[in-house]
């Protein structure tokens, strides 16, 4: 089933709750519903009938009209679907952001912090994939994309602890899990001590991003940072 059709079926559902068949029997006709809904008595045929298959709601026929309750399956979708408008709403960030910018080459800063072990080790533990040596660094121009990264310092991020060897000591650094070009799943790291402002996002992936997406040096590319984790 497409997505499509998943909500075009949760918002005959709506529908039908509205008509008070979410916690009783309600009599409705098909000519009713397609007026209400603003499409043909066939189409709301089609829906009810698929609604019944999916045991979403239960269906008796009758000469003037059907009688229709919405069973625990179907209260349980509506359930879900309020809980997560709910989240919208209520959260003071939003579920995910998507950021725009310029592909740079680094300074090579990346490929020397991810290959430490003690970092290496929490990314494949805390964010669930080995990290290919190297990042991809992207600049971000526009005003909306430097205030949105900025914005992003406040929502909850995977965090990467600081450890210290017999040299030196490494820092924090916070990871956001995304999406980048729309194929790629990797994160941004963002380093408690860095050369880069927020003008600068530093990615890592599995894999080598540059040759999976085909980017070299003034490519555009988004990123949908997930802020829900």
């Amino acid at each position: 089933m497409t997505e499509k059709q998943e909500w075009q079926h949760l918002y005959m559902l709506l529908k039908l709750a509205e008509t008070g068949a979410y916690n009783r029997t309600a009599k409705i006709s098909t000519e009713y519903l397609a007026k209400k809904l603003g499409i043909s008595q066939q189409t709301v045929s089609r829906y009810l009938i698929e609604l019944e298959r999916k045991g979403w709601i239960g269906r008796t026929i009758t000469s003037d009209g059907s009688l229709i309750k919405i069973e625990l399956t179907g209260a349980v979708e509506l359930q879900k679907l309020y809980s997560n408008l709910k989240i919208l709403m209520e959260k003071a960030y939003p579920p995910s952001v998507t950021l725009e910018g310029t592909v740079f080459t680094g300074l090579g800063e990346g490929a020397y912090y991810i290959s430490k072990p003690d970092y290496k080790k929490q990314i494949v533990e805390k964010l669930s994939f080995e990290p290919y040596p190297g990042t991809l660094n992207i600049k971000l121009t526009s005003d909306y994309d430097l205030k949105t990264r900025q914005d992003l310092e406040a929502y909850p991020a995977v965090e990467i602890t600081g450890f210290q060897n017999e040299s030196r000591s490494f820092g924090l650094v916070k990871c956001y899990p995304a999406i980048i070009g729309g194929k790629v799943k990797g994160a941004i790291v963002i380093a408690l001590r860095s050369h880069y402002d927020t003008s600068v996002l530093e990615l890592i992936a599995p894999v080598c991003m540059r040759k999976q997406l085909d980017l070299k040096d003034g490519s555009k590319i988004q990123v949908e940072i997930c802020t829900i984790l």
